[in-house]
């Protein structure tokens, strides 16, 4: 399947047009034209070689929305012409007990990345979502609801369900003060999800230019922590935060917000290791945890979810041949609130 793209062709070079070829269908498989595909933060990491060694040329994208054009002959999950999403992985060893619980992120072998690694039991090069066309194995691709913007869903394949994960497992609902740490691609992900599910919800910022945004998608206070005393004005105040930046902050400042048994789950990476003093747990029984992604289970419920609410991600929709120009801005946090790309322009 000749596959029209963007690649980066090695660490911190800027991305080019490039050509070249899916594998041909497995029985199992089905393949898709690609409708839009979003821009991630990671995507830039990755392709700037932030992470480590990377493997190159490389086609980044993991937020993936498109439409099935053929199928395996033993496909049975979908039909031609279906709306369909991939998201940040594309296998795993689907035999530990991760996998069989319908946690394949945290598969016990490693999760099978959309790109930059290659593809299970294989020399192949995994290539991601800046292309037009796509091939994957039934399993780990999930129905999109048709009702829904689709330019604005690509970003909800990592945004979103990397925001949904974390406030169904700590259970925000209605009687939760659930907490959102920075307003920006993942975090206004976070306000709509957590809204929608009932839960009373304030942003933390250090944005006060975000307040309108905030208030707008539903959120029911936005607060500018600036001061000691800002802090300790709301001492003891939410069940959930949820930490979306990856700026390093003062991690004990935001534990002391919250009330007894409330967690800090952190979903930002920061550069530096995180350091407290444990009597802040102790004192009120808190706890510090992290969340990634979802499994495929929980990745079809979060857009069925969306399907009911009709909520996308607020986005911006560019041409491939803007990309570069989208990774910086994305690094200079100038979008609201993801960059999303016309694949109909490769």
């Amino acid at each position: 399947m000749e596959t029209k793209g963007y690649a980066v062709p090695k660490a911190n070079a800027p991305l080019e047009p490039w050509t070249f070829t899916r594998r041909e269908l497995r029985d199992g498989d089905v393949g898709l034209d690609i409708l839009f595909g979003g821009i991630c933060h990671s995507d830039i990491h990755q392709a700037r070689e932030e992470w480590g060694p990377a493997i190159f040329p490389m086609v980044p994208g993991h937020e993936i929305v498109g439409r099935v054009t053929s199928l395996g002959s033993a496909v049975t999950k979908f039909k031609v012409g279906d709306l369909i999403g991939i998201g940040v992985f594309i296998d795993s060893c689907r035999r530990c007990e991760n996998c069989l619980a319908g946690l394949q992120q945290y598969c016990l072998g490693g999760m099978t990345g959309t790109y930059n690694t290659y593809e299970r039991n294989s020399t192949t090069v995994a290539m991601g979502g800046y292309s037009n066309k796509f091939v994957i194995d039934q399993d780990y691709a999930v129905h999109v609801p048709e009702n829904l913007a689709l330019e604005g869903v690509a970003p909800l394949m990592c945004a979103g369900i990397t925001l949904y994960s974390p406030l169904k497992h700590w259970e925000a609902g209605p009687g939760k003060r659930v907490a959102i740490m920075g307003l920006g691609g993942l975090g206004h992900m976070g306000v709509k999800f957590a809204v929608a599910l009932g839960a009373h919800v304030t942003v933390l910022s250090h944005s006060p230019s975000k307040r309108e945004d905030a208030l707008a998608m539903g959120a029911h206070e936005f607060l500018v922590l600036d001061s000691d005393d800002s802090f300790a004005e709301r001492k003891r105040s939410y069940d959930l935060i949820l930490n979306t930046v990856s700026a390093d902050v003062q991690i004990e400042k935001y534990l002391n917000l919250l009330k007894i048994d409330g967690t800090l789950v952190m979903i930002g990476l920061p550069s530096n290791p995180v350091s407290l003093g444990v009597g802040t747990l102790i004192g009120s029984r808190r706890s510090l945890a992290g969340s990634m992604i979802g499994g495929i289970p929980e990745l079809q419920e979060m857009l069925n979810f969306c399907g009911e609410h009709n909520i996308v991600s607020d986005v911006e929709v560019i041409k491939p041949q803007y990309i570069n120009e989208a990774y910086d801005r994305t690094v200079s946090s100038d979008v609201k609130y993801r960059f999303v790309i016309d694949s109909s322009a490769y």
